[in-house]
């Protein structure tokens, strides 16, 4: 019998599924259940393949835009990550039925955004170019009347209409350090600059970042499940690298594993992404229990206990 090297490895918590990917799935599977099929999701529902395809099998039927949608009696559900006002207005106007399962804390920066410019603020945006919260964002407002800011060089270098009428939200899924860093540079420029009343980086993008920084530093690889297209996930890479676990690798599933990596350690952490369902974990676990003798350990930072409530159409389903 083969004697197999130890490894310890130590689980993140939290990690996985937050309350508003959470809330989402869930609206697709009872909207499924409840209309039948087909059901209609515009952009993936959370950025993971895994999630995507099962919900597909389901009878979902993925979009970008709603153009791609003939007239239908079907529901019509937008992403967890928000849309601009233009999507919901397009809907109404074609009399489709839609489900609106953006989470509750992008609503938030929504609102927010609106409540700014309404007092007669600039908004800047802190976030990434092109992701779909972001376009969602900015498109609460006006062109004019919103700025994103990506980098440190960026608010640098800006150059407000108005900068004693300043203010930001930022994009919930962000570093913290990075943007802490970013608002610094604001300040320093722009005393007069509004934040908000809350910080807009969620509760669950902060709790895996710290969870992450806290094994980082113990281990000698580290993995964070999750797909390629999630901004939190790709964050938690970054986090892990500056906590100092240089060897931080992105991995949607277990048969994505470069083995190579992983030679000759005797310590890994693993993390998830806010949209990775606990599977994926299990499936790598299982794919390192059979090259390693493995000793799991559990590193917990925070308990999360929040739910959020469906909506109303779809709730006593």
């Amino acid at each position: 019998m083969k004697i197999l090297p130890p490894l310890k490895i130590t689980l993140c918590a939290p990690r996985g599924f937050c309350a508003g990917v959470d809330r989402a799935i869930q609206i697709v599977e009872l909207a499924l259940k409840k209309y039948g099929s087909p059901v209609y999701v515009r952009h993936e529902i959370v950025h993971n393949k895994y999630v995507v395809d099962s919900l597909k099998n389901k009878g979902a039927i993925f979009v970008e835009e709603l153009s791609e949608i003939k007239d239908t009696n079907a529901p019509v559900i937008f992403s967890a990550h928000g849309v601009a006002k233009s999507v919901p207005l397009e809907a109404k106007n074609r009399n489709m039925f839609f489900l609106d399962a953006t989470c509750p804390l992008v609503s938030k920066v929504h609102i927010e955004a609106q409540k700014l410019y309404d007092d007669g603020y600039d908004v800047i945006l802190i976030g990434h170019k092109g992701h779909p919260e972001v376009v969602g964002t900015m498109g609460q407002l006006p062109s004019e009347a919103i700025k994103l800011i990506e980098t440190i060089d960026d608010a640098k270098n800006l150059s407000p209409k108005s900068p004693s009428k300043l203010a930001y939200v930022t994009q919930t899924t962000l570093s913290i350090d990075d943007t802490a860093q970013i608002v610094s540079i604001l300040k320093q420029r722009f005393p007069d600059l509004k934040a908000p009343k809350k910080e807009d980086i969620c509760y669950a993008t902060t709790n895996r970042q710290e969870a992450v920084k806290q094994v980082a530093p113990n281990v000698e690889a580290l993995i964070i499940v999750g797909a390629p297209n999630s901004s939190n996930s790709k964050r938690l890479v970054e986090v892990a690298e500056r906590s100092g676990c240089k060897k931080s690798t992105l991995i949607q599933r277990a048969n994505e594993i470069d083995w190579s990596l992983f030679n000759n350690i005797s310590t890994l952490g693993i993390s998830a992404g806010a949209s990775a369902p606990e599977t994926l974990v299990d499936e790598i676990i299982a794919a390192f229990a059979l090259r390693f003798n493995i000793d799991l350990s559990l590193s917990v930072t925070a308990i999360e206990n929040i739910s959020f409530n469906l909506p109303k159409e779809l709730r006593n389903q």
